[in-house]
């Protein structure tokens, strides 16, 4: 068998340059074109994976460059990371791509939205194959790109052009740590391959590379301080949030860490930096989730908090748990905003506290969103319940109490708001004027697609299956692994109790939320509700400064700038008006003037030239006495 992993990315990019050239022609059939693409993309995953375990892995390409001593070649990493997030990656992208001709039908720019989501999935699989740094950062900026373009998709909405253009410059920020890390192994290891990473050894240089490449994870996975990207990226199509935070940009960032997890492990600072990093920010984020009101936006704080869920685990050195986790959530993240979009797209509004009753109308997304949140809370069997159990089993065993606190507490808040979100949306009353009706088949096939996935793929990393999981994708942690039965039954409870708190505040109570609880805990409430204020911080520290610095740099360009340029300028043109008069009035007057005596003369001249011959005798004649007469006189 011959491996073909490097054909992966062509056929999404082939399917961007399709669309984006020939999209006014092709019209409709620019779905057909990304989705056949996103499919031979996912045989061709498949068919890795199979390369893989008959033994074949990593190979080169070609010589690209050499530089510094490094000779750059372009090649792929084939293992187990790889293969699994490459088939994981390919499903939800062709299912998420299905999904949107139904969402995004009748849409003006129907085509441009479908080449776009072909580069996205192009730029993702890329980055997933890389075998080098430099590789995976022309991929990791390709994603980026793409974040923007789809966030600010309808970027007629100010909110949305605002949105993407925020996305775009926070996770700059952590980029730009990324880049210095991959400078800071270049120019100290002269090494940018992965497989180089566990020979670099010890030392605070190799310490703050780690650090510094954990800053690009921290922008593209929206960990705290840079999360604050997300929620506004809830502007764009509700298919681009699903693929954004199941399968491709906040993923990467957690696959980041786990490919270079060698790196991390050889320097203890930068992954206890990891873990709490995580841990904070799941925390963090699962208490703003808790009293938001916009569907999308509380999923979008459930991502982050999951997100730090994933970094929780790799930090505290469980790397099959922080992977499993990123693979479970994959499924039931993409199936809760795709049931999300179907609930938006059939009432027209985001606000949960308009909703409600949803699910006599639309049992098929109501059903799935039931499922995906049953998974996203931890209750057995669902998906979510294994992976989140075998992170919180980490943290415990290798001594982190206070991180296993923040864990177990994320868990009880992760259950409440998600069922908060479940009551208020689909039963009940209605709380306004709306009409639900079930989305078409286009839209509800992939939701039980991928609500058996949130149902069953967790089963594959449990002891029923001997850990199968955990056995491919990092054996020799899978050897020592068993279940605590403790922490199952704790995070069931805690769970379970979630539930119950959400059902007793949100279908037994008439107010949407107690006002004796608001009134009580007012001053926290408001805090979280108003998301710790870290977006007004932020505008007060670093973008009104920076903006009056541009408008004092603008007046600055106005005033002495521009004002020497004019006055320049002024000068220039007066100088120029006096040059011309010289030229005018004395250069040229100078030789007019020598023009017209030399007239003058010829016409004296030319009166004297007669052509008679007498007269010149007679010239010559007056001529000679007057020669004589000058000669008496002067004595000659």
């Amino acid at each position: 068998m011959v491996n073909l992993a490097h054909l992966i990315p062509v056929f999404p990019f082939a399917a961007f340059v399709v669309n984006i050239l020939f999209g006014r022609k092709v019209k409709k059939f620019s779905a057909i074109v990304s989705i056949s693409a996103s499919v031979i993309s996912f045989c061709l995953s498949v068919y890795t994976l199979v390369c893989f375990l008959k033994g074949q892995g990593a190979y080169s390409l070609f010589n690209w460059l050499i530089f510094g001593g490094i000779s750059l070649n372009i090649g792929v990493i084939v293992d187990p990371l790889t293969c699994m997030m490459l088939v994981v990656v390919t499903i939800i992208g062709t299912l998420i791509q299905i999904y949107s001709i139904g969402y995004m039908k009748g849409d003006a720019r129907f085509s441009r939205f479908f080449a776009y989501m072909s580069l996205f999935m192009g730029s993702m699989l890329g980055l997933l194959l890389a075998d080098n740094f430099v590789m995976l950062y022309i991929f990791w900026e390709g994603v980026g790109l793409c974040s923007y373009l789809l966030i600010s998709f309808w970027f007629e909405k100010p909110s949305a052009a605002k949105a993407g253009m925020k996305a775009f410059i926070t996770t700059r920020i952590g980029d730009t740590g990324l880049l210095i890390g991959i400078f800071i192994l270049i120019f100290s290891a002269h090494t940018v391959y992965f497989s180089e990473l566990g020979n670099l050894g010890t030392g605070p240089l190799f310490t703050a590379a780690a650090l510094l490449i954990f800053c690009g994870a921290v922008g593209k996975s929206a960990q705290f301080p840079l999360h604050v990207w997300l929620p506004d990226a809830m502007e764009g199509p509700t298919p681009v949030s699903a693929l954004i935070h199941a399968a491709t940009m906040v993923a990467a960032g957690v696959y980041l860490v786990a490919r270079c997890f060698v790196l991390f492990s050889a320097h203890g600072a930068a992954l206890i930096t990891v873990a709490y990093v995580g841990g904070i920010t799941a925390f963090f984020a699962a208490t703003i989730a808790v009293v938001n009101n916009d569907i999308k936006r509380i999923l979008a704080y459930s991502t982050i908090s999951q997100l730090g869920f994933m970094m929780m685990g790799l930090g505290v050195g469980g790397y099959s748990a922080g992977v499993f986790h990123l693979m479970t959530h994959a499924f039931f993240k993409a199936l809760l905003f795709l049931c999300a979009g179907s609930v938006i797209h059939s009432i027209g509004t985001q606000d949960i506290q308009k909703m409600g009753g949803v699910f006599r109308k639309m049992k098929i997304t109501g059903l799935s969103f039931v499922i995906a949140s049953l998974a996203i809370s931890g209750i057995p069997p669902f998906a979510g319940f294994w992976s989140k159990d075998e992170i919180l089993s980490e943290i415990l065993k290798n001594g982190h109490p206070f991180l296993f606190v923040l864990a177990t507490v994320t868990s009880l808040l992760t259950a409440f708001y998600m069922f908060r979100l479940v009551f208020l949306v689909l039963f009940g009353k209605s709380r306004s004027e709306i009409h639900p009706h079930e989305s078409p088949n286009v839209m509800t096939i992939p939701l039980g697609i991928l609500a058996v996935f949130a149902i069953f793929i967790g089963l594959v990393g449990s002891p029923f299956m001997n850990n199968a999981f955990q056995n491919f994708i990092y054996p020799h942690e899978a050897e020592i692994m068993k279940p605590d039965y403790a922490v199952m039954g704790l995070s069931t409870l805690l769970a379970m109790l979630g539930i119950a708190v959400a059902y007793l505040l949100y279908m037994l109570n008439k107010n949407l939320l107690p006002q004796r609880v608001r009134q009580y805990f007012g001053p926290l409430y408001n805090l979280v509700y108003n998301k710790y204020y870290i977006d007004e911080i932020y505008d007060f520290l670093f973008i009104r400064p920076t903006m009056r610095l541009a408008k004092l740099a603008f007046k600055f360009d106005l005033g002495v700038i521009d004002g020497t340029v004019n006055g320049v300028a002024r000068l220039t043109v007066i100088l120029s008006k006096i040059a011309a008069w010289i030229d005018r009035y004395i250069v040229d007057g100078a030789v007019n003037m020598t023009a017209k005596i030399v007239g003058i003369f010829s016409l004296v001249l030319r009166r004297m030239q007669t052509g008679y011959i007498q007269t010149y005798l007679l010239i010559a004649f007056f001529g000679l006495v007057i020669i004589i007469f000058v000669k008496l006189i002067i004595g000659g």
